[in-house]
């Protein structure tokens, strides 16, 4: 048995330049944290575009994707007050949820 997740949630996030320092404390201080602090949440990951964009991704190893019906994940709605004030500056949003293609070669 996989000590690993089935799930994967990937965001990928332009941001206005004049808001990108705080977006970047926003995602580290309070959106990961948060999202790490919910069961079921196993990592998560940030990378900046070396070439192409959007600029931001992030990762997040999920249990499995159902992980984002629970209740516990939808009581982090409705946005925090920081979250609302990053998000109108985004110029591009991709959020895309994935479930594991179990190998055969096992």
């Amino acid at each position: 048995m996989s000590d690993r997740g089935t799930g994967l949630l990937l965001v990928m996030i332009d941001i206005d330049p004049a808001h990108e320092e705080d977006f970047n404390r926003w995602y580290d201080e309070e959106h990961v944290p948060e999202r790490l602090g919910c069961p079921g949440f196993l990592s998560a990951r940030r990378f900046v575009s070396v070439e192409g964009e959007p600029k931001y991704l992030a990762l997040y190893e999920l249990d499995d994707p159902e992980v984002l019906e629970t209740d516990a994940y939808k009581a982090m709605q409705p946005p925090t007050e920081w979250t609302k004030r990053v998000s109108p500056h985004w110029t591009s949003y991709v959020r895309n949820v994935y479930r594991e293609i179990p190998s055969k070669a096992t």
